[in-house]
Order: C-alpha cells, then structure tokens, then sequence
C-alpha cells in the first residue's frame, strides 16, 4: 500500500471515529430530553392526555423536515451542513422546558423534532459513506454509540431528577456543553460536496420504491423495539406481577442489550452479511417475543425481551445502509427509511395499548412476535450488493470529497 493510501486510510479512520462521536451525541440530546418528560408535562400543565398528544410532534416535525436533509447538503456540502443541523439539534433541547402550555410545548416538540430528523439523516449519510470507502460495516457500531450516548444522558438526567433541578438550567447546561461537543466532533468528519454540475436533489420528493420496501423490515424492527421498551415494565407489572423494581429493571436490560449488541454487531455483519445476520436476528426476536407470551415467571419474561433487543438490535442500522447503496441519492433514501422507522416509532407505543385495551397485553406481544417474524422473511431486500465508493460512482451521481 503507497503512502497515499496509507494517509487516506488514516483519514477514514478518523472521519470514523467523529461520526461515531457524532452519533453519541445526538443520543446524550434524545435521553437528555426523555428523562424530564414529567417535569416538562407539570411545568407546561398538560395532562396524561394531552402529553400523549405532545409527544406526536416531535415524530411529524422529523417526518416533515428529515427531505430537506439532502437539498441542504447538496448546498452547503456535508460537513458544514452536518455542523448547522446538529447545533441546530442541541440547542433545541432548550426549547421544551421553556413551553408554559399545550400550543407551545407542541411547537417546541416541532422543531425538536424537526432538527433531530434532519441532523440524523445527514450524520447517517455520512456513516453510509465512511463504510462505503472503508469497505467494512460500520453503521451497527455508530448507531451503538448513539445508544451509548442515550445511556449517559439518560443516567445525567436521572441524577439531575433525583436532585429536582430545575429542567430549564438543566438542559441549558446539558445543550451547551453537548453544543461544543459536537462541534469538535463534526472537525473530523469527511467533506463531501456535490460534483460540478450535479443537479440539485428536490426539496420535498417521496422516497423511492427500494426504501420503501427496505423501510418495512425498518419498521418490524422498530415496532418491536418500541413496543419492548415502552411496555416490558408493565407488561411484567400487570400480567406477571412483578414489583416495580423488577419492572423497571427489564427495561434497562433490554437498553443494555440493544446497545451492547449494536456495538458488537460490525464483525458479525462482515463475517456472515446482512441478510444471514437479519435473519439470525429475525429467528432470536421471534423466539423472544414466543417466550415473553408463554412465559410463566418474571424471569423468563426478560429472558424474552432480551431476546427481542439481541434480534432488532442491528436491523435499524443495515436498513440504513442498505438505503445509501440503493440508488444514486443517499440521503433521500436515508430520509425515506427514517421516515418509516420514525413512523413505527411513533405508533408501536399506542398500537400497543389499543390491542391492550381490546383483547390483553399478551395479545399485543402476539403481534410483535408476528412482526419479528416478518424480519426473517424480508431479510432478503438488505442483500449488499457490494460497497460503492464515491469515487466509483458517476460524477454525476456521487458528491466528490473536497480537498482540506
């Protein structure tokens, strides 16, 4: 290997590591944000009800901002754009503790959404790109580091609650200090910009046909981690009688486990490829999801959920990256897949609850069992036809790097 390649290997290496570092803040802002949820909800005077309508926008603000992602990077090359949307991002944790009322709060949850979905397509297209012309898989680790990242914010937050620190001073110290952080961060990252001449990708389009079907194993995915860590307590509560404590603690372990798997998900990725790891995943969420609803004791409840998070744990990610080696526009793709997974998000928690409230909590796992099912059947859509660097693809489709 010349020299030159040696130092662009190196490059690679270190735009890695900050997109990794990237990816850890963006999840210290998410958590950051969800353990003051009850302060929020008593400072803005909103009920059960009307937090539960609250907590809708911030999926729509991603859903409705997540297409400009690439109409921005495209104008503004990646680096720079990455920079705006995550400052952007941090500083909107601000925002919803300042809400003194329902209108507010849902505007503040808006935009919180709106920067949060536009910074997570542009770092994800980046991430794409780094396993692109590092040859290897990558994403499972970088959306590790955003579990990591959530972990250390949930565990400041939770200190910061315990003390009964005000939300505001809070999350004002919380969004300067993770401002600088990623600002640091986002030096490291690799500069794409548009070729000479590229058409500029639309504002607003609706994703392509191949993210729409890589979006629906997103979802089977997604739906079952959402049903998992919004229920797994109370499923242990209401049906297993378990105490609290107990209860809580399934929670955590499926968190851990998702992180720990997501971090250790590369090497298995490149040893055995996508499909084959999905569906592995697949067939391990299911037997989870199997366990949780025959299970007679607390125990192996969680044994289950764990299983579930071991399963889902690194679909996300491989939908991702699949969706940047689908076509000639990454992040319209990238935004079209987290728009379906933001979806499943948004609805699994409810969907949840209503099939609750019509048959029994059991039933409802009934049917994220189906869905995990579903991941060993569609696994095929994420089949890597091979990493395509940028310098591989047409000028007319592929950003170039810009020269430092």
């Amino acid at each position: 290997m010349t020299e030159e390649a040696v130092f662009g290997r190196e490059r690679l290496k270190r735009a890695r590591y900050a997109v990794a570092a990237v990816f850890c803040v963006h999840g210290a802002v998410t958590s950051s944000f969800a353990t003051r949820i009850p302060w929020i909800a008593d400072h803005s005077g909103v009920g059960a009800g009307q937090l539960g309508l609250a907590l809708a926008f911030p999926a729509i603000g991603a859903s409705v901002a997540m297409p400009l992602a690439g109409a921005i990077s495209h104008r503004f090359g990646a680096r720079t754009s990455l920079r705006g949307l995550l400052v952007l991002w941090t500083l909107s944790l601000t925002l919803p503790a300042l809400a003194p009322n329902l209108l507010t709060l849902c505007a503040a949850l808006f935009v919180f959404g709106a920067t949060a979905g536009m910074s997570d397509v542009a770092m994800n297209a980046l991430g794409v790109e780094v396993e692109n012309r590092l040859d290897k898989s990558i994403m499972s680790g970088l959306h590790g580091m955003w579990s990591a990242g959530a972990l250390i914010g949930s565990a400041a937050g939770t200190v910061a609650a315990h003390l009964g620190s005000d939300a505001r001073l809070h999350h004002a110290l919380a969004a300067v200090a993770l401002t600088v952080l990623g600002l640091i961060a986002c030096q490291g990252v690799i500069d794409l910009r548009s070729a000479p001449g590229a058409q500029a990708p639309p504002r607003f389009a609706l994703p392509p046909k191949s993210a729409l079907v890589i979006g629906a194993i997103g979802f089977c995915a997604v739906f079952a981690e959402g049903a998992s860590l919004d229920w797994s307590a109370v499923y242990l509560r209401d049906v297993l009688g378990s105490s609290p404590g107990v209860a809580a603690a399934s929670t955590t372990a499926f968190a851990l486990t998702m992180a720990v798997a997501r971090l250790a998900g590369d090497r298995v990725v490149d040893r055995f490829g996508p499909v084959r790891t999905v569906r592995v995943g697949g067939v391990a969420a299911t037997a989870g999801g199997a366990l949780v609803v025959a299970a007679p004791h607390p125990a192996l409840a969680m044994a289950g959920f764990a299983l579930i998070g071991l399963g889902v744990a690194v679909v996300v990610p491989l939908a991702f990256a699949a969706a940047g080696r689908s076509g000639p526009n990454t992040s319209q793709a990238i935004a079209g897949v987290a728009t379906i997974t933001y979806t499943s998000g948004l609805i699994a928690p409810s969907a949840i609850g209503a099939v609750a409230d019509a048959t029994s909590l059991v039933v409802s796992f009934g049917v994220v069992t189906a869905l995990a099912f579903g991941l060993v059947v569609g696994a095929g859509v994420l089949r890597d036809a091979g990493r395509v660097s940028a310098g591989a693809r047409s000028e007319a489709q592929a950003p170039a790097v810009a020269k430092d």
